[in-house]
């Protein structure tokens, strides 16, 4: 496995934390912005079809409308933050109440992160967040 893999892993959650295995899913949610690629369609478009086929509440946190302040408070909670963070961020929500940073948008191109979004949807985290 190449170093640009092994941190596309990592990003995309597969190395899943303790504890994180045994719950349920809940929710998805996306920070993004409708101008940007890499959010709409790359992220939002696949992550929305895979929370409706799993079940589970798809919630989008809009940057540029009132919801900046949660979008602001999920990314500097649990996400990657800096005051002009990149977009989308991704974090699973499980019924537990506990909120991961799964996926951060690539800015070396839109490639990057469509790879990273269809790895997510492919990872262990996801499914072991799904099945519990």
């Amino acid at each position: 496995m190449t170093k640009a893999e092994t941190c596309v892993e990592r990003t995309v959650g597969l190395y899943a934390p303790a504890g994180f295995q045994s719950t349920v899913l809940r929710a998805i949610h996306v920070v993004y912005a409708d101008w940007c690629p890499h959010c709409v369609p790359t992220a939002v478009g696949p992550l929305q079809r895979a929370a409706k086929e799993l079940g589970v509440r798809f919630l989008l946190h809009d940057i540029d409308t009132d919801d900046v302040k949660r979008a602001d408070e999920l990314v500097e909670k649990y996400g990657d933050w800096t005051p002009d963070y990149l977009i989308p961020q991704v974090f699973l929500e499980t019924d537990d109440g506990k909120i991961e940073h799964v996926l951060t948008g690539d800015p070396r191109g839109l490639q990057y992160t469509r790879q990273a979004v269809e790895s997510l949807l492919k990872s262990r985290l996801v499914k072991q967040e799904v099945s519990g």
